[in-house]
C-alpha cells in the first residue's frame, strides 16, 4: 500500500519518494505568501548519495511517503566491520556503515537503545531517544559564584560532541543533551 501526504503534511524526519528516489526531509517550512497559494519549502537529503536539495511543494500536491519498517535495536560497539547493533527481540546483530550512522554518531554510546529504519530490508537511518546522558571529559574549571545564568562555556563530551554548558558544570559530570538540537538540557540525575 502506498501512503501519500499533501504538501502541507510534510514534516522533518519523513522519508519521501521524489523523482523515483528516497529522500529524508531535513527541514520543512510552511509558507502562505500574501494572496498567493500556500506551499512547503523543504530541504531534502538523498539517501543513496547524500546530496541535499531544496524543493517547493504546493499545499495540495500529493507526495509519496516511503513505507519504513522500524526495529528497536541496541548499539553495541564499533570496529572495522562498522557499527554493530543488536535487535532487541531476536538478538540478531547487524553492522551498519558510517553513512547510516554519520548524523547520530555524536550521541551514540554502547547500550544506547535506538530505532533503526529499514526500507525494503535496507537500513536507511536511526532514530535516537529525545535526550541522551553523556559525561563531560573536558571543560574550563567552574567560575566562583557562577550561576545558571550567563553565557556558558564550551564542554567536550565523551563522544567528542562539544556543547555549551553553564559555568558551574565540571569535568566528570553527566549532562542531558537534546538529540534534535544538540544543546545542553540539564545535569543528569545520578
Amino acid at each position: 500500500m502506498v501512503a501519500y501526504v499533501n504538501g502541507n503534511g510534510i514534516r522533518p524526519g519523513y522519508v519521501i519518494v521524489y523523482n523515483k528516489e528516497l529522500y529524508r526531509v531535513m527541514t520543512a517550512e510552511h509558507r502562505t505568501p500574501g494572496n498567493k497559494r500556500a506551499f512547503c519549502q523543504a530541504k531534502l537529503r538523498n539517501l543513496s548519495n547524500g546530496n541535499q536539495t531544496e524543493v517547493k511543494f504546493r499545499a495540495d500536491e500529493q507526495v509519496e511517503r516511503a513505507a519504513l519498517e522500524q526495529t528497536e535495536m541496541e548499539y553495541l560497539y564499533q570496529d572495522t566491520s562498522g557499527y554493530c547493533f543488536m535487535n532487541s527481540e531476536t538478538y540478531d546483530q547487524l553492522f551498519l556503515d558510517e553513512s547510516v550512522v554519520e548524523t547520530v554518531k555524536p550521541y551514540l554510546l554502547p547500550n544506547t537503545k535506538v530505532v533503526v529504519e529499514f526500507h525494503e530490508e535496507k537500513p536507511l537511518g536511526i532514530s535516537l531517544p529525545e535526550t541522551v546522558e553523556l559525561i563531560i571529559t573536558d571543560t574550563e574549571p567552574p567560575l566562583k559564584g557562577a550561576t545558571a545564568s550567563g553565557s556558558g562555556k564550551p564542554a567536550t563530551l565523551e563522544t567528542g560532541l562539544v556543547v555549551t554548558v553553564p559555568n558551574f558544570i565540571e569535568i566528570g559530570e553527566k549532562v542531558k543533551v537534546s538529540t534534535t538540537s544538540g544543546q545542553y538540557q540539564e545535569r543528569a540525575k545520578s
